[in-house]
């Protein structure tokens, strides 16, 4: 199965939702919650300049966000990457 990490804040309902289409789909995943500004320029970085959370990675590759995700679960392929 593959390394799912999720970069959140406890205010975002994007957070919210990405977790939720997550847990519905059964994909086990990490969150990691952004509560300093170290770390949200840690993330900054690691996303490619990407400010806003949530913040998906799978396998360490950056996806994007929660619309990011949701569009690659209508389109069938995030089974396809949680599989490989």
């Amino acid at each position: 199965m593959a390394k799912v990490e999720v970069y959140t804040t406890d205010y975002c309902p994007y957070c919210v939702r990405a977790k939720d289409l997550l847990k519905r789909k059964n994909i086990a995943y990490e969150e990691k919650m952004m509560t300093t500004q170290e770390e949200r320029i840690a993330l900054m970085e690691r996303a490619q300049g990407r400010r806003t959370v949530p913040q998906i990675f799978i396998n360490d590759q950056g996806i994007g966000g929660y619309d990011d995700l949701a569009s690659l679960d209508a389109s069938g392929k995030l089974d396809e990457m949680i599989k490989g």
